[in-house]
């Protein structure tokens, strides 16, 4: 193990974890989600009427695979139409693919969180099928809300007061807070490298087995500091960011549709910035904006 990885026990002035990465460090995360990126967007290009949840999930696990992935932090998701809000759902078994068909018009949502070399990239991207004119409103308004995330927490707010400014945001636009409809009512959580060697490829309730464990370490530890590396709205998240990489994934609806990305925001001791601006809803904004 390097040197740089053996430094999670140095803590910053107040009790803080000092940030953990260096450059290198950074570079492979980038690429991990660079990968997870490129296989949405092939499983974009081939997503078509007909086609089920299940089968779109089977497709990104081949094209992951393809990639050369072997783990993962949790299974492909992937939801159709008014799914894509979470409409009623009640129980995590709703989560995972079903059988619903996708048909003209109809908005999706793919999410994977690969794993390399113990490096994880998180990801969600939302697509159409069709003309969808309430997709198109939510999915422009998306980019308001990268934006509001990094400001606040450039801030130094709590975490439970940006997620408190992200609803208040939803609230003036219009729409609902469905990332609140997430196991914990997350908005996001931290992301670690996973150093465990053993078991790849084994999942327990759509988690990989490795990433529980890793996960599990973390709660234990950041409790014992008043702090979560679960961020959500409740006392467990009344605290500044934490030092590290957050995998954020705020998601609106409007009616019965529903949108989100997901994506790694560096937080240092001292300023907070995307992983990388050269992600697919970025360039989606860019393009709209210069129409």
């Amino acid at each position: 193990m390097s040197t740089r990885l053996q430094i999670t026990t140095v803590r910053a002035p107040g009790g803080m974890p000092a940030f953990r990465y260096d450059e290198d460090d950074l570079d492979r995360f980038r690429d991990v989600q660079r990968l997870a990126y490129r296989c949405a967007e092939r499983v974009a290009a081939w997503i078509e009427p007909g086609v089920t949840e299940r089968q779109t999930a089977a497709r990104l696990g081949r094209e992951l695979a393809a990639e050369g992935v072997r783990d993962c932090f949790h299974i492909p998701f992937v939801w159709f139409g008014d799914r894509t809000a979470f409409r009623d759902f009640r129980t995590p078994l709703q989560f995972f693919p079903s059988g619903r068909v996708l048909t003209e018009g109809m908005p999706y949502v793919l999410d994977c969180a690969p794993i390399v070399d113990g490096y994880t990239g998180d990801i969600g991207y939302a697509g159409k099928v069709g003309e969808n004119p309430v997709w198109d409103r939510v999915v422009a308004d998306l980019g308001a809300y990268r934006e509001l995330i990094v400001a606040e927490v450039r801030r130094r707010r709590p975490l439970d007061d940006v997620y408190r400014a992200v609803d208040a945001l939803t609230v003036a636009h219009g729409y609902d807070n469905r990332h609140q409809v997430y196991p914990g009512r997350v908005i996001a959580h931290q992301v670690t490298r996973v150093t465990l060697r053993r078991p790849i490829g084994v999942n327990v309730l759509g988690f990989g087995v490795r990433t529980i464990r890793t996960l599990g370490r973390e709660l234990i530890a950041e409790r014992l500091h008043g702090r979560s590396p679960l961020w959500a709205d409740g006392r467990a998240s009344r605290h500044a960011p934490t030092p590290g990489l957050w995998a954020v994934e705020p998601h609106i609806a409007l009616r019965a549709v529903g949108a989100k990305f997901e994506e790694l925001l560096v937080v240092t001791d001292d300023d907070a910035y995307w992983l990388d601006d050269d992600v697919p809803h970025v360039r989606r904004l860019r393009e709209v904006g210069s129409r």
